[in-house]
């Protein structure tokens, strides 16, 4: 869709973009936006206007990144919001995931060796996730807030590449792998919510390497 501006319904935006809603939360926006304009929401909630759009555009559009207007921005802001995005992936998004995989393979008619496979990988990925987000909040959020040294930037870069790829083949296993008879209701949904995560996960993965990551001190080894 069209980059978003100032004058943009945020209604508009969301019905386009439905997959932007657990980020309007993370700004304490809800669902009954009305017919309000960006701007007009922003100034109801005490948003900062241009790091709302710059983050919801960077989201919606896979080309758009703004990554000068985002260094201009106050460095709790941006930590805030990574934080946020965080407690989503681990109170909600891995555990929907996680509850709908389960019932996908109740739902199983016959032995289907690759969906148990397949669950199995995807725990592995829950718990590099989780790991990760234990070393943002323990290591590297404090490190960049404080502007104390870290650990070394491969080290964290290396995390954020692992669990994209991860994710990328965890659906392709679906496309590819998926056999037996199951509930192709629960299968789609649990599609969705993978995608949905590796969107999320993607997006916000452009900001830690170009923006977070560079404002750390990182050891040389």
């Amino acid at each position: 869709m069209p980059l978003i501006n100032p004058d943009t319904r945020l209604c508009d935006v969301v019905r386009q973009e439905p997959s932007v809603i657990p980020v309007i939360n993370r700004f304490g926006i809800n669902l009954g936006v009305g017919d309000f304009s960006v701007h007009a929401v922003c100034g109801s909630h005490g948003i900062d206007e241009d790091f709302f759009l710059a983050i919801l555009n960077t989201f919606i559009n896979e080309n758009y990144f703004p990554e000068k207007t985002l260094k201009s921005f106050n460095v709790d802001e941006l930590l805030g919001y990574m934080v946020k995005a965080n407690a989503y992936y681990s109170h909600f998004q891995l555990p929907n995931i996680e509850r709908h995989f389960n019932l996908l393979l109740k739902s199983t008619r016959d032995e289907n060796n690759n969906l148990g496979h397949m669950l199995r990988f995807f725990e592995g990925l829950k718990k590099d996730l989780l790991d990760r987000i234990a070393f943002d909040n323990d290591i590297l959020f404090p490190s960049i807030a404080s502007g104390s040294e870290c650990v070394s930037e491969r080290s964290a870069l290396g995390l954020d590449m692992m669990i994209e790829d991860k994710l990328g083949d965890l659906m392709s296993m679906f496309v590819k792998h998926l056999a037996g008879l199951y509930d192709q209701n629960l299968c789609y949904g649990v599609v969705v919510a993978i995608l949905t995560l590796e969107k999320d996960i993607r997006q916000n993965n452009r900001i830690r390497r170009y923006i977070l990551l560079p404002l750390a001190s990182f050891k040389t080894s």
